[in-house]
């Protein structure tokens, strides 16, 4: 079968790793030439996740923590995995992190003033199904501040982790919620093109929405090509 013709990547699509404007990347950004190494057998094929090993709640961030409802407003995360020609990845997992509703992480160094809240751990995990598909139903997280500039601040957002096929097929990147403010006043967003900042940014799906419960943001993924998400620890996709 014939998979359709090859995709060129666009290099102007991934951001320069140094820019000034995020401090940090100052620190990180690579002083020689990268140099390719290649994979071995076991971190391509090894290890391997299934469905046997997923709870319950483990897509559940309202109740997975303690079973008990964590505070905040309360939304539904859904979208697909596909391929450069927009095909399915089934099978995929994903795993998702995130701020409570006040913007506070459950970590040891995080100091904001913000409180934790006791019933929400903050994270999740789910395997696309046949058609791609995956759902999570979490806390809509709040915005905090940063210590980039005086007064930075990071959007609302949620970490996604995508693994391929072995656990050194791993790809990481951000979903931002579309209408926040602070998505173009954020120096980690603006190190990226416009085009690609916005596949970024989850547009609300009411067609979603729980009627009196739960909004609703759909984040596709797309692993390759053109249109490829951007990852932030391995541009070049899956």
């Amino acid at each position: 079968m014939d998979s359709g013709p090859f995709y060129p990547r666009d290099r102007g699509w991934h951001p320069p790793a140094y820019t000034p404007g995020y401090k940090t990347s100052m620190t990180r950004a690579p002083s020689r030439p990268l140099v390719a190494l290649g994979s071995t057998l076991s971190e391509e094929t090894g290890p391997v996740f299934g469905r046997d090993m997923l709870g319950p709640r483990d897509n559940d961030l309202v109740l997975n923590f303690t079973g008990e409802p964590a505070l905040g407003e309360r939304i539904i995360v859904h979208g697909r995995v596909l391929d450069e020609n927009a095909r399915a990845v089934p099978g995929v997992l994903i795993e998702i992190w995130q701020a409570n509703a006040g913007g506070r992480y459950r970590h040891r160094n995080d100091g904001y003033l913000a409180p934790l809240d006791p019933n929400f751990g903050g994270c999740g995990r789910t395997v696309t199904g046949a058609d791609g598909t995956y759902e999570f139903r979490t806390i809509r997280p709040g915005a905090y501040p940063w210590p980039n500039g005086v007064n930075d601040w990071r959007p609302m957002h949620i970490h996604f982790s995508v693994f391929g096929s072995g656990f050194g097929q791993r790809l990481i990147t951000q979903m931002y919620f579309e209408g926040d403010p602070l998505i173009a006043r954020c120096p980690i967003a603006n190190t990226l093109a416009p085009e690609a900042r916005e596949a970024l940014v989850a547009p609300l799906d009411m067609h979603r929405a729980i009627p009196m419960d739960a909004l609703a943001w759909r984040f596709d993924i797309v692993l390759r090509g053109r249109r490829q998400t951007f990852f932030e620890n391995r541009a070049e996709g899956l």
